[in-house]
């Protein structure tokens, strides 16, 4: 086995020097430089990350008041101490606080004291550390190293990025800004590796999306960004999922899990990922779609029923196409494709209006408005946008993928896909050749797909032939046959409409993001040495 050395991986250069230089000097002075735990305070009520104080009415009263203060001097008039002393009583009066955090900038020394900006990753707060005041803590013992200038000197040994924890009081300086003025420090964590450009981040997508704990660190530390940050995004993305659960949940829906490897892969149209289970000695897919695990859950007396977890797909990669990928799908007994698009409109609307504010987003320059969904048939969709000659009944979903998409940029529901197509869908009562399907398009992408779902045993037993003759043909997506669910059909499915919205693509609208790598933590990449651009995707 080839074992790669530690140089190899954290590769040695000056500023990776210096840092283990200073490494070695605070373990002779703290002992342990990676304690266990540091302890923070609760004077904002709960535990005092660097946001909850920052965000105390207390704290927020006395910068504001700082602000207007200094606002109304007049012109070449210094701050005084009679006009900031008694904000500066108010604070310290709340007691000591213990904060932790990362140097969100390098440390500076000026004299007998130095300032630097601790960062919780969503928010900061300057500390100040006087020479005689601060004392270090070691980290073996618990104990404050009295003698010398402890505090002072660990201080000039951090490096941008480490971790410490102080404790002291709250105070506004002459410039009206909240710090801590230290008198205890503990060190933390040492970043041997320097941050990434606090006034750029880190500019490249490929390195964002591939070191994303580095991008997350580089945004945080940004000076100043357009949009939202990463962390921002996937905060937003986590309220997304939040305020749906909810919905559905208010609504009597019941969330459940399904296997995540699965003897067959079907339930889409789809070509999976195949593995092998050594001890059963099968094959094992990982999933494509839960919809066929959830429907047999209907069979056996769950009404309304919800998932939402990981599908994968083993397919190309693009700007919305991402082999691994989160789907919300459910499911409700005694309603059809209509219900179901009232419904799924109702839940995106309010989901939209709470984690944003407003019905109408931008995307990419342009305006999206949740307000209205519009329902479109293919067929009238086709002949809205594709030029009348290259309307055949044949080739419908060829053309409507090359004309109809590009020009769904407001939410559309399209609706009426033909049966041949839709091998778990009932077919309409007036129209035997047409599905009660539906798929949502948002700024030509689909977001959503939705049926009527197939409850006859029979039928649907016929459906999986036809598509198991598809397979023979050479169409690695064409679904497998299910004898089992076809088994649970006959014990007898109640009438149900089902729905999947991807998770990411909707996320991507509701963050501005161009690339579906962009709305997920941590997205497949190709090795480093075959890179791929935006462009290529």
């Amino acid at each position: 086995m080839n074992i790669p050395e530690y140089k190899e991986i954290i590769e040695p250069n000056d500023q990776t020097e210096a840092r283990e230089h200073n490494l070695k000097e605070i373990t002779e002075m703290v002992g342990n430089p990676y304690p266990n735990k540091f302890e923070r305070s609760e004077i904002s009520g709960e535990e005092d990350t660097i946001t909850q104080i920052v965000k105390m009415p207390e704290t927020i009263e006395a910068t504001e008041k700082i602000a207007e203060i200094i606002e109304n001097l007049a012109e070449g008039e210094r701050l005084n101490s009679e006009l900031k002393q008694p904000l500066n009583d108010k604070l310290k009066a709340l007691g000591n606080v213990r904060v932790a955090g990362r140097l969100a900038t390098p440390p500076r020394v000026m004299g007998k004291a130095g300032f630097v900006h601790l960062s919780d990753g969503k928010n900061r707060l300057q500390i100040y550390v006087r020479k005689q005041d601060a004392k270090a803590i070691h980290n073996d013992t618990g104990d404050v190293l009295e003698e010398g200038n402890t505090g002072f000197s660990l201080f000039k040994r951090l490096d941008h990025g480490d971790f410490v924890g102080v404790e002291g009081f709250l105070f506004l300086t002459n410039t009206g800004e909240l710090s801590v003025h230290v008198e205890r420090i503990q060190f933390l964590v040492k970043a041997m590796l320097p941050m990434p450009d606090k006034m750029h981040g880190i500019a490249d997508p490929e390195l964002r999306r591939r070191y994303r704990y580095a991008d997350l660190i580089g945004s945080s530390l940004q000076v100043e960004h357009e949009g939202l940050t990463t962390r921002e995004v996937f905060e937003r993305r986590a309220k997304i999922i939040s305020l749906m659960r909810r919905h559905l949940e208010d609504d009597g829906y019941i969330e459940v899990e399904t296997p995540m490897l699965t003897p067959k892969a079907t339930g889409a149209a789809a070509e999976p990922f195949e593995t092998h289970h050594n001890a059963l000695d099968i094959p094992l897919f990982a999933r494509i779609a839960p919809e066929l695990y959830l429907k047999r859950l209907m069979v056996g007396g769950f009404e309304k029923v919800f998932e939402l977890n990981r599908n994968f797909r083993n397919e190309g990669l693009s700007h919305k196409h991402n082999p691994e990928f989160t789907m919300l799908e459910f499911y409700c007994a005694y309603m059809d494709s209509e219900g179901m698009m009232d419904f799924a409109e109702k839940m995106i609307k309010k989901s939209v209006l709470k984690a944003m504010g407003s019905l109408k987003i931008e995307f990419e320059g342009k305006e999206i408005d949740f307000e209205n969904f519009e329902r479109l048939s293919m067929s009238d969709a086709i002949q809205r946008y594709a030029p009348k000659e290259e309307f055949v009944e044949d080739t419908m979903i060829h053309v409507f993928d090359e004309y109809v998409e590009p020009n769904l940029v407001q939410p559309t529901f399209i609706i009426d896909f033909p049966k041949l197509i839709s091998p778990l869908a009932k077919a309409s009562p007036s129209n035997p050749l047409i599905a009660e399907r539906f798929e949502l398009f948002i700024n030509g992408m689909e977001v959503a797909n939705g049926f009527s779902e197939l409850n006859a045993p029979k039928e649907q037993y016929e459906r999986f032939a036809d598509q198991m003759k598809e397979r023979e043909s050479g169409d690695k997506e064409a679904m497998v046959m299910d004898e089992d669910y076809i088994r649970a059909l006959a014990y007898g499915m109640p009438p149900a409409a089902g729905i999947g919205i991807g998770i990411d693509r909707l996320v991507m609208l509701l963050t501005n993001q161009h690339s579906i790598r962009d709305v997920i933590l941590f997205p497949h990449m190709r090795p480093e040495k075959n890179t791929v651009t935006d462009e290529e995707e």
